[in-house]
This record gives structure tokens, sequence and C-alpha cells, in this order.
């Protein structure tokens, strides 16, 4: 009876600590009260396909770190690094290439734990890098269908051949990729790296590692073919048996945050109001398109975005562009910048994030405008 009295205590203190998962919540109750007939529609507006996907990857990850693997990885790449500069550029390389080939989450996944095992090792910028990495597999998983939802649903909308896709879009992955290294290059200074004196990687757990790295491909391969549920329950099914403490070290808060978003996103493109500004726009001008693409995903998201656009306009290939732009700015742009900076966990962050984010929005929106529509 206890523990149950102080479960209340102990949500109120996790909403204080997560202010988007209390925004979040917040604009569910205010739906629910605008229309509490709609409270029974609820479950069937969350994709929870991408949940099961979602929580399988964390299940994974979390493995991985509790077997201490990221941490010798960590402890190797440190000790070959001469520079800041040349340890950003290489993970800014990295996630973005795994972004193009696995989808921009689940390079986040690897890149972002790798990346914290590397602050007990030495001073490093550790919430830029990560800032960046969110950067990286935005720009990388522009590239293919599968490196993000939004272009795995245009892809499939449009009838295009997976080479007439990848064809449409790289020029834009050139332009992102080459202004964010630049940036980059800007961004981390060139000086040696000091690592602390007493720096040595934490034990390896060698069973929970192999039974890690053994699932990985496993898990994918079923989300490949389109049977998340299976993945997760095969994973849950062996951590459960051998690994109980894992599911206790789950950020379960990033599941509930995902599903609040999947309604409270889709609640708000329902709205008449929204559904009437949005055919009142004129997006049969391309230009109008792109515009309200890039726009339209700084408020919803980039991938609820795309599928509101596709309902008002065929040209695939703009509204690609457009929400693919808009996965930079403002943090809900993209689904991957949630992620990133809740593995993160230092909710200053946020506001790092968009020192750097909003800027280079302004300037890629500004140079892929200036490639789709220069005279």
């Amino acid at each position: 009876m206890r523990r149950l009295l102080l479960i209340p205590g102990a949500i109120a203190a996790r909403l204080q600590r997560d202010l988007l998962l209390l925004i979040l919540l917040l604009l569910c109750v205010g739906f629910s009260l605008l229309e509490p007939a709609a409270v029974a529609t609820y479950p069937l507006r969350v994709d929870w396909s991408t949940i099961a996907a979602l929580t399988g990857l964390l299940l994974l990850t979390t493995a991985l770190e509790e077997s201490g693997f990221l941490q010798h990885l960590a402890y190797h790449v440190i000790t070959r690094m001469h520079s800041e500069r040349h340890l950003a550029l290489l993970l800014v390389g990295t996630a973005a290439a795994m972004a193009s080939v696995l989808t921009n989450d689940i390079a986040l996944f690897i890149v972002v734990p790798l990346t914290l095992g590397l602050h007990g090792m030495a001073a490093l910028p550790t919430a830029r890098l990560v800032i960046f990495e969110a950067l990286a597999v935005n720009a990388g998983s522009v590239l293919t269908p599968m490196g993000n939802p939004q272009n795995l649903f245009l892809w499939h909308r449009s009838g295009a051949t997976f080479a007439a896709f990848v064809g449409e879009m790289a020029p834009l992955a050139a332009i992102l990729l080459g202004t964010l290294l630049l940036l980059t290059l800007l961004a981390f200074s060139a000086r040696p790296i000091e690592t602390h004196e007493d720096i040595t990687p934490p034990p390896l757990s060698r069973a929970l590692l192999w039974t890690s790295l053994l699932l990985y491909p496993v898990f994918l391969l079923l989300l490949e073919l389109r049977r998340p549920w299976l993945g997760l329950a095969v994973v849950g099914a062996i951590f459960a048996a051998a690994f109980r403490h894992i599911w206790r070290q789950v950020d379960w808060a990033l599941i509930v945050v995902f599903i609040l978003m999947f309604i409270d996103l889709r609640l708000f493109t329902e709205l008449p109001r929204v559904q009437a500004l949005v055919a009142s726009v004129g997006l049969h001008d391309p230009q109008r398109l792109y515009l309200a693409g890039v726009l339209t995903s700084q408020v919803i998201s980039n991938v609820p975005g795309a599928i509101l656009l596709a309902e008002h306009s065929g040209d695939w290939r703009i509204i690609a562009w457009a929400v693919n732009v808009g996965g930079f700015g403002l943090l809900i742009g993209s689904l991957a910048n949630l992620i990133a900076l809740r593995l993160l966990g230092q909710r200053q962050a946020w506001w790092s994030f968009h020192a750097w984010s909003l800027p280079f929005l302004g300037a890629i929106a500004t140079l892929a405008h200036c490639w789709l529509f220069w005279p």
C-alpha cells in the first residue's frame, strides 16, 4: 500500500523534470476536454509498429550500454583521435552514413551512447557532439527511402524506383552534408583531446554483449520484413529470461513521449481549421508547397507534415525536399532530434540545439530553394 501511495508523487516528480512529456500530456488532456468522444479513438492514432520497433531498439541499446561494450569502444576511439575536430568529423560522418542505410533512429541509438561513453574519459563538448549527431542523421537519412519514415512513405506513394528516388534526393543530401561538414569544422576546435590520466574501460559482460550483438541483426531483419512485434517478442523474451535487469533500465518515458506525440500531432492535423488552412495555401504552386513543407514540419514534425501535404499535392519530390529540410530548425521538426536529446539527458541542451539548428535551417532552406527554383 505504501508503494502505491508513492507512485503519484514519483510521476509528478518525473513530469516536473521532463518538460516535453509534461507539455505533450497537457496537450492530450486539452484535446480530450475539447472532444471527449475522440478519446476512444486514441489507440487507433498511434503507430504501434513504430512503438514496437522503438522499444526493441531501446532494449538492445540499453543492453549494449550495460555490457560495457560502448565504453570499451569509446576508449579505443578516444585514444586514437588527435583533436576535437577529428573526433567530431568521425562521429558526424559515421552517424550520417549509418542513417542512410539503417535509418536515422537506429543510427542514433548506436552513435549517441558511444559518444556518452567518451564523456568520462576526456574533457569533451559532449552535448555539442550529440547535437551535431542529430543534425548528421537527419542529413544522411535524406538520401535513401529507408533513411527515414517520411522518405519511405513518399517513396511508396510516388511509385518511383529505388534508383530514381536516390537520384532525386542526392542533390539535397549533398547540400545538407556539405553544409554540415563545413559547420562542424567551424564548431569544433583543433586543440588536442585531453584524456583523464586514470581512464580505464569498465568491466565487460561478454554474455550480455554477445547476446545483444546476435540479437541486433535478427531484430533489424524482422523490422525489414515488417514484423516489429515479432522482433520485440524475441528480444524481450530473451532479455526477460536471461538479463531481467535490462527491462528496468529502459527509458520508458521515451515510449510514452512517442505515444503522446502520435496522438497529439494527428489530432492537430485533423482539426478542420488546420485542414482548411493547408487547402487555402495554394499548394499547386511548387514554391508555396516547398515553403509549406518546411514550415509545417516546424509545427507538427516532418513525418505528419509529409502525410498532410501528400493529401493535397502529388509532387512528391518537392514534398520530400521540403519536409527533410524541415527536420532541422525546431526540436519537434524531426523525431530523431527528440531521440538524440532524450538519450543525452540534459534539458539545457534544448537551447544549445536551437542555437545551432535554427541557423542551419536558414542556410540549407535557402540553398535547397535556390537549387529547386533558380531560373
